[in-house]
């Protein structure tokens, strides 16, 4: 037994296993298994070309060391990042601890009730500082925010404007740099045309739709829009407004104006820079826009007993239902990390905000006062925190600011700006000075604390916010605790128990792979520095490139996209400028399988093409009869195929390289959905299919946790012809040498998270991921024979296995008034969380177990299955008030004095023998989804209000 081997630690089947699983499976080893699943003629023929696996002491040991590579600079930058403190309670018991990071998304509400709460927090924080109406669960980031700001509002044209082809978007030049990028990436497909200028000299024609400010602009200034804004109503122009957040405790939340919708970030909320993410950004808008917004949103609801109970709200703007005909193909959030800015809002409060705040700006002003008195001129007649300077020659100032370790925002060769943050201390003054007083040989002893306001009365916030008891009952580290354990004992994570999601992917997130999200040297990195600045995160991010490049047999990867959906947009973008600069602009038919994820036609129309579904066959697969109809039909106008392999349905097709050559053939590109790329390292990839884009859910298969519903993190790999036009960034150099405008906001996209997924390749080595992926197999095969008889798999391969996955069918018992979310509800009581309800199949289960998971685990999943399928039966011949359909049993209900069931209260809470030894409690009885909808509550309001409605 080699302790030092990570994958004995990461793969939960033990050798001395083995053998019982092959039994059950019917092979003799796992070479026999997966040459029964993986078709021959994809198979990989070598190892990959990894270098050898490391142990955990030694990643550590090589984190340190290249951690101390990067140079923790004082960053002023700005521009929409900031140097943060994130309290430490808030670090230990949230970003740190498995109960909170790894959950999944809250689809099965009654085990998630901790995590909604602390979403309802955010979205209430959002809503009072922006004066707006409604918020969501939280953006990928602000640009990403901004720019579907700008679709919603596309979206929710009047029918005249529509009918009328208004189609222009004026964007103010005060817009932050980044955000510009992805509006220029995000308008063109759908024909949006960009207007930039100043607001003051806007011409308020008819022929625009919308605009956007940013509040304070990108170097500081701080502008009254509210008479823009009243001009915009009076001509039918929505108004977004890009707004940082700490700024809104001191100035008029932009809602007091009328604006249509609010976006920014939450990451100086606590949220380490990281090199650029992962942060949470928000999305605010008016109730009137509550069926158009993008992402979750979190809203109250009843259940059974009548109680209050939190859930996901307006679930029919997923994409699995709109596919084609969604605005957005936003399907997640960066849960873990609003989960953090909203508990820093509940540690510090109203008055703890304000207090930060007016450090912030009240520091700002110190520092502008000491230039002013050094002869430097400021430009910015109002400012919160960010200061605009005229400094005479910027390259002096800089050789000089750097040798001190100080970074600012150069705008131009004589003007910079000083962005200060809630690090930033009295101490920091005389340093940050000198920058200037050096660069001009000038005295700096001035003691001038003469401050002038800079913040207009009519721009002062005059309104309260967070007044609700959550902000304002937690301020001592014991009580925050306490809090956070409270809604954590409400949840459901894999530190309970397995969740089996089909298609999601909840693998272990180790310990080790988790520990560096902490180190200041990662944390504290601003996504706009000098690369000189960052050497440790250009190596790791250099080298996890290259390792993603192998596994997947393409030439080159971008990290920048923020999430699986931002990875098929990505993707699609590539092929879209691949046939541009082909002079095949003409190029829009993307087909799909109508097996597919709801995101992909969704990103095939964001990236302007035209979705054709093609049909599956009673096995499930891709009916290439109809393929071929459909890639002949539409050959001279064929841009991409968008294919999941193994499909959605848990098969590696045999048809696949027949396929992908079919639309080689006639012109288009193949674009690989990689969310069930866990069946497939170091055994296949897309390479060898004949795909020619993949996005990576970094979040599945490389171990990134899911907190909660987010961070995700997409990246995509290319084949060679598409290289050239991987994104770019407008700050710093990304890209191919024909690259497109910005993915999301910052160039690596969530580079801190991706030290994740470095260390779980380089932990595992070559030999590692392939048998991680060999196991995953074995496991979800396992499963299916030892539920074999008693449920049907929809779908196998032509030997009758499964790849990763399987979809378990339980259409046949609503004969008898049995649903399958009966049986879901059913499995928080033995404790386990349902896999994945309805998807891609209605009333269907699918199961994925992964390699993660341990024999015992299995069998306690498989006997609770076996159990609930006796109950079934069970409940057939019994009245309808049985135990699936009262299922889950909570804590109060069970020790209740009344019991007018007809089971025992054993029954209902200890099935099996194993649920006693650790029992999980539900902490709500089922939800109301209709009710929730048709009374949408999605702030934090008084318990009478739940009691009213």
């Amino acid at each position: 037994m080699n302790t030092d081997a990570f994958a004995l630690r990461h793969i939960g089947v033990q050798e001395k296993d083995l053998k019982k699983m092959f039994e059950i499976v019917g092979v003799n080893d796992l070479d026999e298994l997966i040459n029964e699943t993986i078709p021959e003629d994809i198979r990989l023929k070598e190892q990959l070309n990894l270098p050898e696996a490391v142990s955990e002491h030694e990643f550590l040991t090589l984190l340190q060391n290249l951690s101390n590579k990067n140079k923790v600079f004082k960053s002023y930058i700005g521009l929409g990042y900031h140097e943060s403190l994130t309290p430490s309670v808030i670090k230990r018991n949230i970003l740190e601890n498995p109960g909170w990071y790894t959950a999944y998304t809250p689809y099965q509400a009654e085990i998630a009730q901790g995590r909604l709460e602390a979403l309802l927090n955010y979205q209430t924080m959002v809503c009072d500082l922006t004066g707006m109406e409604l918020a969501n669960a939280s953006l990928l980031d602000e640009s990403t925010a901004a720019a579907e700001a700008m679709t919603m509002l596309f979206d929710v044209r009047t029918r005249q404007q529509k009918k009328e082809g208004v189609l222009k978007f004026f964007v103010s030049e005060e817009i932050l740099p980044q955000t510009l990028s992805l509006l220029e990436t995000r308008s063109t497909p759908l024909g949006i045309q960009l207007v930039i200028g100043n607001h003051e000299n806007f011409k308020f024609e008819k022929d625009f739709y919308g605009a956007i400010l940013q509040y304070p602009g990108k170097h500081g200034q701080v502008h009254d829009y509210s008479d823009f804004v009243k001009k915009a109503q009076e001509n039918e122009i929505k108004v977004a407004v890009a707004a940082d957040i700490l700024s809104l405790v001191l100035l008029t939340p932009p809602g007091e104006w009328g604006v249509d919708v609010v976006v920014g970030t939450t990451q100086r909320f606590g949220i380490p820079l990281g090199y650029g993410g992962p942060h949470a950004a928000f999305f605010a808008t008016k109730e009137a826009y509550k069926r158009n917004i993008p992402g979750r949103i979190i809203g109250m609801t009843k259940d059974t007993d009548g109680n209050p109970a939190l859930r996901m709200a307006l679930q029919t703007r997923e994409q699995h239902i709109k596919r084609d005909k969604a605005t957005s193909n936003i399907c997640t959030a960066q849960v873990l990390l609003a989960v953090m800015a909203g508990m820093y809002a509940v540690y510090h409060g109203p008055e703890g905000l304000k207090y930060i705040a007016n450090k912030v700006h009240t520091n700002t002003k110190k520092v502008a006062q000491k230039l002013v008195d050094l002869g430097f001129e400021q430009l910015n007649s109002n400012y919160f925190d960010t200061l605009e300077v005229k400094v005479g020659t910027v390259h002096s100032l800089r050789t000089i600011s750097e040798s001190k370790g100080i970074n600012f925002n150069y705008i131009d060769d004589e003007t910079i700006s000083i962005s200060l943050n809630e690090a930033f201390s009295d101490k920091d003054i005389k340093p940050l000075i000198s920058c200037f007083s050096d660069s001009q040989r000038l005295d700096e002893d001035n003691d001038n604390e003469t401050y002038k306001n800079v913040i207009p009365e009519g721009l002062k916030r005059t309104s309260s916010f967070l007044q609700q008891p959550v902000f304002n009952a937690y301020h001592s580290e014991t009580e925050l605790m306490r809090y956070i354990k409270k809604l954590e004992r409400k949840d459901l994570a894999l530190n309970h128990s397995m969740i089996s999601l089909g298609s999601c992917t909840m693998k272990l997130n180790a310990a080790s792979e988790m520990l560096p999200l902490s180190w200041a040297n990662w944390g504290n990195i601003h996504p706009f520095v000098p690369l000189n600045q960052a050497e440790g995160y250009q190596l790791v991010l250099k080298e996890l490139e290259e390792q993603l490049n192998v596994i997947t047999g393409f030439a080159a990867t971008s990290l920048q996209p923020n999430s699986g959906a931002q990875g098929e947009y990505a993707g699609l973008m590539t092929i879209r400028a691949y046939h541009e600069s082909r002079d095949e602009a003409h190029r829009n038919i993307c087909i799909i399988p109508a097996s597919a994820h709801g995101t992909n036609p969704a990103s095939a129309v964001m990236a302007g093409m035209q979705v054709v579904v093609t049909k599956t066959d009673e096995r499930g697969n891709i009916d290439v009869i109809d393929l071929e109809e459909k890639v002949i039909e539409h050959s001279k106008n064929l841009a991409a195929l968008m294919v999941t392999y193994p499909s959605t349905h848990g098969v590696f097709e045999s048809s696949i390289k027949y396929i992908t050559q079919l639309i080689h053939d006639h012109g288009g590109q193949v674009y690989m959905d990689g969310a069930n790329m866990n069946a497939q390292v170091g055994l296949t990839n897309p390479g060898m299919i004949g795909a020619d884009v993949c996005h990576l859910n970094l979040h599945k298969t490389f171990a990134i946790p899911h907190g909660g519903g987010g961070p995700g993190v997409g990246p995509i790999c290319v084949a060679e012809q598409l290289k050239p036009f991987l994104p770019s960034n407008p700050l710093v150099t990304t890209g191919g040498d024909k690259a497109i405008t910005a993915i999301s906001g910052a160039p690596w996209g969530s580079a801190l998270a991706c030290l994740i997924s470095y260390g779980y390749i380089k932990m595992l080595g070559a030999a590692g991921v392939t048998d991680a992926t060999k196991i995953a197999i074995l496991n979800a095969n396992y499963i299916k024979e030892r539920l074999n008889g008693k449920f049907d798999v929809l779908y196998t391969g032509e030997k009758g296995r499964a790849a990763h996955e399987m979809i378990i069918d339980c259409r046949p018992f609503k004969e008898n008034g049995i649903e399958v979310t009966d049986i879901a509800k059913r499995l928080m009581d033995y404790g386990f969380h349902a896999p994945t309800v309805s998807f891609p199949v209605a009333g269907t289960i699918m199961i994925e177990p992964t390699e993660s998971e341990g024999l015992a685990e299995l069998d306690r999943f498989c006997e609770a299955m076996l159990s609930i399928r006796q109950e079934i039966d069970e409940a057939i011949l019994e009245n309808p008030n049985n135990v699936l359909k009262n299922a889950p049993h909570t804590l109060e209900m069970v020790t209740s004095d009344n019991w007018d069931f007809p089971y025992s209260r054993q029954k209902a809470a200890y099935p099996l023998d194993f649920v006693s030894e650790n029992k999980f409690w539900p902490t709500v009885r089922r939800t109301d989804e209709a009710f929730g909808d048709r009374n949408l509550i999605c702030t934090c309001t008084p318990i009478e209000a739940y009691a009213e409605v």
